[in-house]
């Protein structure tokens, strides 16, 4: 099987990342979002996308 070198570095970045916040998610995701207040960078957040299925339309007769 194929492996690519820059896949590779990304997971290896990631692991070392999780390890060193102990695996913790919620200490993940304060650290990335305190990173993402520090760039300075706008942020958009955008509505949740709900997908029910869809009722027919009634036709007009």
């Amino acid at each position: 099987m194929y492996e690519d070198d820059i896949v590779k570095e990304i997971h290896k970045y990631r692991e070392e990342y999780a390890k060193s916040l102990n695996y913790d998610l919620k200490a993940i995701f304060s650290d990335l979002r305190q990173k993402q207040i520090v760039s300075g960078h706008e942020v958009v957040k955008l509505p949740i996308k709900r997908r029910y299925p869809q009722k027919p339309q009634p036709t007009a007769s």
